[in-house]
């Protein structure tokens, strides 16, 4: 019997804690649809285990590098079932320091998550971008690129 909705979340969020990456992408569909709606840059959706592979940063570099080394956990974990059993909203913290400066940090997220066949197919993701940015000692260059995404250059 392939895992529920419930316990490929509960693994997608270990697996990233642990910085398991093929194991985060081994949870995902073959052909699936992730979408980041709080990204500050509305990437488009990924609809293939190869754009997971670069969003996880599997086999590529990230577009801004992280400078700090983040040890972390799950926390505040709470799934909620929903009238469609392929569906679930998950809540968690990822929290944590930074290795570099033993900085706490604490990254919220909630998943809405549509899991078929033990495989994700679809997924909103909804990250506190800017306080992961932070974590990772990237969020002046992250900034920087907002300023320059959003704001007409003179």
């Amino acid at each position: 019997m392939p895992p529920t909705p419930r316990e490929v979340f509960l693994k997608l969020v270990q697996a990233v804690c642990d910085e398991r990456w093929a194991d985060a992408l081994d949870l995902y569909a073959e052909s699936t649809h992730v979408t980041h709606p709080f990204h500050p840059f509305t990437p488009p959706p990924m609809t293939s285990l190869e754009e997971l592979r670069a969003h996880f940063g599997i086999g590529s570099t990230a577009e801004f590098e992280p400078r700090h080394t983040l040890r972390r956990r799950p926390a505040g974990v709470t799934v909620h079932e929903t009238a469609d059993p392929e569906v679930i909203v998950g809540e968690f913290r990822y929290e944590g320091t930074v290795v570099e400066t033993g900085e706490p940090f604490a990254i919220p997220g909630v998943f809405v998550m549509r899991v078929r066949g033990g495989k994700i197919i679809e997924s909103r993701d909804y990250l506190d971008h800017l306080s992961s940015a932070r974590a990772r000692g990237q969020l002046g260059g992250v900034l920087d690129a907002i300023r320059n995404h959003y704001l007409p250059q003179k």
